[in-house]
């Protein structure tokens, strides 16, 4: 019985402006977005129906029923192609969830993709209203592993020039931080857009760039979560990290490295057994250029 598999990199918001928000709701913001080599792991086996099971370190509290966006985006494939198959679904979770990398967006997306083939039936293009319905990360998801400036909503994808080598360390110090809260707490949802990145920056280049740049929801996630302030003190005291801001709504932090040993390096140096925090050295993922 066919089984494909597959990797959901990791998501990092570098920046996240907040640029407005429409009257239906939704939110305007202007983010250059990386993936990263840490995963969570998906295989989908043809079957009769369409089942989800759930394992890994970070499984607990993720449903399994029609309400995982796994699930929906499995149900958004056979409703918009016709297909009659189902498969069986397997998620293993090495992603923490709701930490602002957007591993729920990232493991959808790759099931689109896994599913498309495994069905042999055209994949959902990352502009389709069928993949924005899925929220705002998805469509970004779908260009893994290629870096990607998203605006509008999550719908407009630019590409951006060559980012130099590099590498993150992340850093999710186990705190909730309520999306919606966070949101809430901006002092306004009219902010300047992100700066164009020049082609061509070496990493001090790119560093300072980054430097200039925002999270907007850094802030409030602060003024909720204080553990947010001190993984980013953490971050920036540490001499090969070059730059550190918060991803996403938080509360994953990342600190910028030269290289994937000095983000090894900076790991280390977390005591994680103390503080129970989740610490994860990476590279930047690019496409073969």
């Amino acid at each position: 019985m066919a089984t494909i598999k597959g990797s959901a990199p990791a998501k990092v918001n570098l920046t996240l402006h907040i640029t407005g928000q429409r009257t239906d709701g939704y939110h305007l913001l202007d983010s250059l977005v990386v993936f990263v080599d840490v995963f969570d792991q998906i295989s989908a086996t043809l079957a009769n129906d369409l089942t989800l099971t759930v394992g890994g370190p970070f499984s607990a509290g993720i449903p399994t029923d029609g309400s995982n966006l796994v699930m929906r985006a499995a149900r958004a494939l056979q409703t918009k192609r016709g297909v009659t198959k189902g498969a069986k679904l397997h998620l293993d979770k090495h992603l923490p969830h709701a930490a602002g990398i957007g591993s729920g967006s990232s493991d959808a997306a790759i099931t689109l993709a896994m599913l498309a083939d495994l069905w042999d039936v055209p994949p959902l293009a990352p502009t389709s209203p069928e993949v924005i319905a899925l929220g705002a990360d998805v469509p970004v998801c779908l260009q893994a592993p290629n870096p990607v400036r998203m605006s509008g909503i999550g719908e407009l994808l630019t590409p951006v020039p060559r980012l130099p080598d590099c590498a993150l360390v992340l850093v999710n110090p186990r705190v909730d931080v309520p999306t919606g809260l966070v949101f809430d707490g901006l002092a306004t949802k009219r902010n300047p857009s992100m700066n164009i990145l020049p082609a061509g920056l070496d990493i001090g280049g790119f560093a300072a760039w980054l430097a200039a740049q925002r999270n907007d929801l850094e802030t409030p996630a602060k003024q909720i979560a204080p553990d947010v302030s001190e993984a980013l003190a953490k971050l920036r005291s540490m001499p090969q990290v070059m730059h550190a801001a918060m991803s996403g709504s938080g509360a994953t932090c990342y600190g910028l490295t030269r290289n994937v040993a000095e983000a090894r390096q900076v790991a280390r140096a977390i005591p994680v057994s103390k503080m129970g925090w989740w610490v994860a050295p990476a590279a930047a993922l690019y496409a073969v250029s």
